[in-house]
């Protein structure tokens, strides 16, 4: 491998404040909000289902808007990253690969993420590329930040849908972490299994897979 490319959600990041900070501001319980983002992972819907199902036509992209303008916007810091992050990093560029952290969320998450410092190459985000996952031109412009071969890149995620299946069709390498609600619920899927160059458990595990 010459390049590790991850996506963001559950594979760096806890989810945890994202759907607590969503819960509060529609005004629910995070119980309520937490059950119905499993429901619609049990489904294989998108994660935004849960969000539609407690508000039928919300429009997500204004209500992030208005988050923003009343001051509760998105926030993250060193307590949402999973602690094998920055470990695993690390060890990956003294490996001499490029890192990218490449994934679905918002411009505003892409500027949260690069001040955290991250010993990565490059952060990039659906909402800055225009294009999210899993369309195959969100994975063109992986190969363009990769600067190696499809079959030299391996992209790390939880989500089946938007992770391992579309990159594999894209031809790169794929690793499907087990974590988070997706990662757990589809990890023994025969489908992913297929899919999946690699399960893995921790991104630890990442460097044993692209020694050379």
């Amino acid at each position: 491998m010459r390049t590790v490319v991850l996506d963001v959600g559950e594979t760096l990041v806890r989810d945890d404040r994202y759907w607590a900070s969503w819960a509060d501001w529609l005004h629910v319980p995070r119980h309520t909000l937490s059950a119905l983002v499993g429901a619609v992972v049990v489904d294989g819907r998108d994660n935004a289902d849960a969000l539609r199902l407690l508000r039928p036509g919300i429009d997500i992209g204004a209500e992030y808007r208005a988050r923003e303008a009343a001051g509760r916007g998105e926030r993250l810091d060193e307590t949402d990253l999973y602690d094998d992050v920055r470990p695993a990093l690390s060890a990956l560029r003294r490996l001499g690969l490029r890192v990218v952290i490449a994934g679905n969320q918002t411009a505003r998450a892409g500027e949260l993420l690069r001040a955290l410092d991250l010993p990565v190459d490059l952060v990039a985000t659906s909402g800055e590329w225009g294009v999210a996952k899993p369309s195959p031109a969100f994975f063109r412009r992986v190969l363009e930040v990769s600067r190696a071969p499809a079959d030299r890149t391996l992209y790390v995620g939880d989500h089946p849908a938007n992770d391992i299946h579309p990159a594999k069709a894209a031809g790169l390498r794929t690793a499907h972490l087990r974590r988070g609600p997706w990662g757990f619920w589809w990890a023994d899927a025969p489908a992913v299994r297929a899919a999946a160059d690699w399960s893995v458990d921790s991104l630890a595990e990442l460097v044993g897979i692209v020694k050379p």
